[in-house]
């Protein structure tokens, strides 16, 4: 077995544990067509529940694109298909989250896990 093959079958047994993460809808986001009557464009949205583990930013992540308010959600790539994007939202709860950044966590080529900057 390869590393990488390694690495994806742990992540997907520690994302079987009960009690590890939280339930989550990643709410990845389709741009439409541009409705001249509103002026808006139209969206509609792909859902896909998996796991995700919440974090409080930490002071030295402060930026120009991240508060301190913010917060920050990991998961594991092997999770979804695609690229996360900071036009997607993730769902908590009752919370809708937009991503403000996007930080992808690789080992030895094989994407590992991404981390979520999110805003409420």
């Amino acid at each position: 077995m390869s590393f990488d093959a390694a690495i994806k079958k742990v992540l997907a047994k520690v994302a079987e544990i009960p009690g590890i993460g939280t339930s989550i809808v990643y709410k990845r986001i389709i741009k439409g067509s541009y409705n001249l009557t509103s002026g808006a464009v139209r969206e509609s949205s792909s859902d896909t529940t998996l796991k995700g583990v919440f974090e409080d930013i930490n002071l030295r992540e402060v930026s120009g694109m991240v508060e301190a308010d913010d917060r920050k959600c990991t998961i594991a790539a092997e999770a979804i298909s695609f690229t996360p994007s900071i036009t997607d939202r993730i769902v908590a709860g009752d919370v809708t989250y937009q991503i403000v950044r996007v930080k992808m966590v690789e080992q030895a080529g094989t994407k590992i896990s991404y981390e979520l900057y999110l805003r409420a």
